[in-house]
């Protein structure tokens, strides 16, 4: 009933949801991470092929269409991952999150020279609000130090940037195939970490629950999602990934983020609400207007 209901929906307001939900997901990754005793590049590498199998479920119908667009894009997945798993590592992990949540300001610029996308006014205005948001949201935790992490994460969100622009470039196409080969690569790259000691049967629970939900079904929402929206509002949208990492907490520890956080993630979710979401639902009940009473 639920899935009936969504088909009724537009297709700019499906790919919100979308990227929300997979948003959601995406935001699971540190509370099951936290509980693997393993190389970071080893979990990463075992997410990511669990992932690749899902993907490749999801689309077993789809044909890949080969391209350049959809070559960068699995470099640039591959890279955003394994630079933030080692920027995390290197830095904080606020000003991690932080500096590689940039790539909006990188997708605005490349949209515009290779997908004619020019952000409008509106846009710059709720991707500095986002920005605001962001900086407040993690006021307590940001650190000066770590340089090579810092780098490490500004250049995650640069390659965050080029994969969504690259996915963005082949909706006419299969941008899945772009996060298929990205997992399949960072599996690849990983190798040499899997020796590294062994993860007990939780572990392996976590890296299943990791690769099919939080990786995997996740960025099938997304590739279905992006040819719905624009780059830059695929980018946005998702910034609310960090917002929801302190749910889980307060979820599950019953712990409550501080005031700095609570007032930047008030101006983040207003801000993609007042530009995205709620245009949509305008546009979807102007075009299916309530019968008369």
């Amino acid at each position: 009933m639920l899935l009936n209901q969504f088909r009724k929906l537009s297709p700019r307001l499906q790919g919100i949801l979308l990227l929300v939900t997979a948003a959601l997901l995406w935001s699971t990754s540190g509370f099951f991470i936290k509980g693997i005793d393993w190389n970071p590049m080893a979990i990463a590498g075992i997410r990511s092929l669990i992932a690749a199998f899902v993907i490749r479920f999801f689309f077993r119908n789809s044909p890949l269409q080969w391209s350049s667009s959809l070559g960068i894009g699995a470099i640039a997945y591959a890279f955003t991952v394994i630079s933030f798993v080692y920027a995390t590592k290197m830095t904080t992990a606020a000003n991690a999150i932080l500096l590689q949540y940039t790539a909006p300001v990188y997708v605005a610029v490349l949209g515009t020279v290779f997908l004619n996308e020019k952000p409008a006014r509106a846009d710059w205005i709720t991707l500095a609000s986002v920005l605001v948001g962001m900086a407040l949201f993690f006021q307590d935790q940001l650190s000066p130090g770590g340089l090579q992490g810092n780098l490490l994460a500004i250049a995650s969100g640069m390659s965050m940037a080029v994969m969504a622009v690259s996915l963005r470039r082949q909706k006419l196409a299969s941008p899945f195939g772009s996060v298929l080969w990205g997992n399949i690569l960072t599996f690849l790259i990983s190798l040499p970490f899997l020796s590294s000691g062994s993860p007990n049967r939780e572990a392996w629970l976590a890296l299943i629950l990791l690769g099919c939900f939080q990786l995997g079904i996740s960025y099938v929402l997304y590739a279905i999602a992006i040819k719905q929206v624009t780059a830059l509002e695929a980018t946005i949208i998702t910034m609310i990934e960090p917002l929801l990492n302190p749910l889980w907490v307060v979820l599950i520890i019953g712990e409550w983020p501080g005031s700095w956080a609570l007032a930047g993630g008030a101006v983040i979710l207003s801000a993609i609400t007042a530009r995205y979401v709620l245009p949509a639902l305008k546009s979807a009940n102007d075009s299916h207007p309530l019968p008369p009473a």
